[in-house]
């Protein structure tokens, strides 16, 4: 194998070609061609690893090449080159290259190595065929003397200059000798040579230490300073783990003892529980409040583990046999409150609502169903189921209520209301269907319009003087809706009052009152401006009989007891109305205009204004007459006092009757008011019985007793 390696060089710059087919762009005065151990013997001949000879150029060409070759840097001689003057220009004076005349003359080295070597290969050390900067002038100078042609451009020619061969060995052993078996690194301000690639990147360092004193001391200083950082802060690291590590264990300890010592707790919590329900196991005979007892006091003992393992589930596996003997053959209508403070009882042990309401459904709602399916309870008589309700209020659960109100007290209901004919019946229908209101509400308004239409039925044929339409009707001005209440007011009531008060006659001789009693009653449920045009026709005849009496000199203490008498049986509902008011000072001021002796106005003279200038002085004296009775408490007053001194509730029991009176409920105690006779009674077990305050009092105290 032949390696050929050719220099051109130029004092402007140097470039580097290789191969035969650059030969004609050089402009080197004279070719260096080495051979590798691998050539042979002829050149002429191709083989494998040998260069290939050119042959055959013609004439013409041969002479253009060798008159080239003869100009070839003659222009040197006559100077430096315009790199040079370049250089000189900046300040360059010889020597290397830099501030500090540190870089490098000569050109990069190529390095050349057998054809498809890797670079490293077996450690083999790369050849330069490139010598340096001087060397490189000094031989091409001696060459161009020596040879003035190019061998292979004239490989015809006789004067052709025989090429000199060298064994493998001799080539080593000539590179040594010219120490070109290192490379130069150029990359920093200095020239380095390296036998290798390691210390390639070592050049930057050293630019960083151009200007320090001893900079490999102060390298190795600062290395063993560094490395004695990282050494501490691994330490530090370390030590910062370690604590870590210390307190997550600690923790982790305290952690671990706190488990152990409530799982201990807990064993031993088990273990009086265990033995709890062995001796209850154990025991011959049960009741319910002796099992109460042993519960309450678990409960009390062991109040977190008494949920966590479900011991009111346990509970009431104990009890429910004991329940329903308890309950067997209970009749809820006759006797309410059998059973209710053992219930009560269980119930604060139950405190999971499910286990209570399971433990309710087995026991006290199969003895509720039974009624459903008799006829124990009817509903024209709803105080024997109401007692129940009242009595189990706080321990029946919603889910119970409704079934209660939906399957048993609903369609009783219906069918009393379908068969109730007014004509007929003797109790009024709102006293078995008005206490129902406040248990349900809304569900009722599908009797209503029953109600309704049998009403209408029987008032074509009603007259005034029949007051039972009164007593059947007012108590539903407030559950029906008002609109559909004016309309039978207006169709039904109210023509026929009107036609009542133009009968009626004032007399004050001899006055007959049946008929303005038949028109009063009905003030209260009657819409006020209804009511008012009624009253209208009294006021027209009342002031026109006052007029007649007054103009023929009477009696003024007389008149003035027939305007008192008439001003009370007037009722409270109108005498609180302005109109009302109006036409009663209007008869005052006729009687003070006759008591100073001035002419007394006959109504409908004087102008609007005239008359209500004097309703406004007489109103000063109506209110004196009103205000003396300010001072009296009613006794149902006198009842509200005595609960709110003793924190008891006091209210009415919405739709609950007795014998015409309201039932009031004073605590947990059933009461009524006879304001008339002025007593009270109150309902003990199935009787009504008269009671003092004090003893209203004690009863409900004793009743609370009771549930506790």
């Amino acid at each position: 194998m032949m390696i050929s390696l050719t220099q051109s060089s130029g004092f402007g710059g140097g470039d580097f070609y290789s191969g035969e087919r650059r030969a004609k762009r050089r402009r080197s005065k004279d070719d260096v061609v080495f051979y590798d151990m691998f050539a042979s013997d002829d050149p002429d001949t191709d083989s494998e690893g040998g260069s290939i000879k050119k042959k055959g150029r013609n004439d013409l060409f041969k002479k253009r090449q060798a008159k080239d070759e003869e100009t070839i840097g003659a222009f040197e001689k006559h100077t430096k080159g315009i790199g040079m003057k370049l250089l000189e220009k900046m300040g360059y004076k010889g020597g290397g290259l830099g501030k500090n005349a540190q870089g490098i003359v000569a050109p990069i080295q190529a390095k050349l190595r057998p054809k498809n070597m890797g670079m490293g290969f077996n450690h083999y050390k790369e050849a330069a065929n490139v010598p340096t900067l001087q060397e490189s002038v000094d031989e091409i100078k001696v060459s161009g003397i020596q040879q003035k042609e190019k061998p292979w451009l004239k490989q015809g020619s006789s004067n052709k200059k025989e090429k000199e061969y060298a064994t493998a060995e001799e080539f080593f052993v000539k590179k040594q000798e010219q120490g070109l078996d290192v490379v130069q690194n150029m990359r920093g301000p200095q020239v380095r040579l390296l036998t290798n690639l390691e210390n390639l990147n070592s050049d930057e360092k050293l630019r960083e230490n151009d200007n320090k004193p001893m900079p490999e001391l102060q390298h190795n200083i600062n290395l063993i300073f560094d490395m004695a950082k990282l050494d501490k802060k691994k330490i530090l690291q370390d030590l910062r783990n370690e604590r870590e590590t210390f307190v997550i264990l600690h923790n982790e300890k305290e952690k671990l003892k706190d488990n152990a010592a409530l799982e201990k707790k807990q064993l031993d919590t088990i273990e009086d529980m265990v033995s709890v329900m062995e001796r209850l196991s154990l025991l011959g005979t049960l009741t319910l409040e002796s099992l109460a007892t042993s519960f309450v006091d678990l409960h009390t003992r062991f109040p977190n583990e008494y949920k966590i393992f479900s011991l009111a589930t346990i509970a009431s596996s104990f009890a429910l046999p004991l329940f329903i003997r308890e309950f067997q053959g209970w009749d809820p209508l006759q006797n309410p409150t059998h059973g209710l403070n053992v219930m009560s009882l269980w119930k604060d042990l139950l405190e999971e609502d499910e286990i209570f309401d399971s433990l309710f459904m087995e026991v006290v709602f199969p003895a509720v169903v039974r009624l459903s399916g008799t006829d124990t309870w009817q509903a024209r008589d709803p105080e024997p189921l109401l007692r129940f309700l009242d009595s189990w209020e706080q321990l029946l659960p919603h889910s119970v209520l409704q079934t209660i109100l939906d399957n048993i007290v609903m369609p009783k209901l219906t069918s009393a209301v379908d068969s109730w004919d007014p004509l007929c019946e003797t109790i009024p229908i709102h006293l078995w269907v008005h206490p129902w209101l406040p248990l349900l509400g809304p569900k009722l308004e599908t009797l209503y319009h029953t109600i309704q239409n049998r009403l209408e039925s029987v008032l074509h044929a009603w007259h005034p003087s029949d007051m039972s339409a009164y007593y059947i009707l007012s108590p539903w001005k407030t559950v029906f809706d008002p609109l559909r209440w004016e309309q039978i007011m207006v169709r039904y009531i109210i023509p026929r009052l009107l036609a009542v008060m133009h009968e009626f006659e004032v007399n004050p001789a001899d006055q007959k009152l049946d008929q303005f009693y038949w028109v009063r009653i009905w003030a209260c449920v009657i819409p006020i401006h209804h009511m008012l045009h009624i009253m209208d026709v009294f006021f027209n005849k009342w002031q026109e009989v006052l007029y007649q009496w007054l103009c023929s000199k009477p009696d003024f203490q007389e008149v003035r007891n027939w305007y008192l008498s008439w001003k009370d049986l007037i009722p409270s509902e109108l005498l609180s109305n302005e109109h009302v008011r109006y036409r009663l000072n209007l008869g005052l001021n006729m009687m003070n205009q006759a008591a100073e002796g001035l002419e007394v106005i006959q109504p409908g003279l004087r102008e609007f204004e005239a008359q209500k200038a004097a309703a406004q002085v007489a109103k000063g004296c109506a209110a004196e007459e009103m205000g003396g009775a300010g001072g009296v408490m009613s006794l149902k007053e006198v009842i509200e006092v005595h609960a709110q001194e003793n924190n008891l509730m006091f209210k009415p029991k919405v739709g609950r009757m007795k014998d015409g009176h309201q039932v009031y409920g004073f605590g947990k105690v059933s009461m009524i008011i006879d304001s008339l006779n002025q007593k009270v009674y109150a309902q003990i077990e199935d009787k009504w019985s008269l009671v003092t305050l004090e003893q209203l009092v004690k009863l409900e105290k004793s009743s609370v007793l009771r549930r506790h």
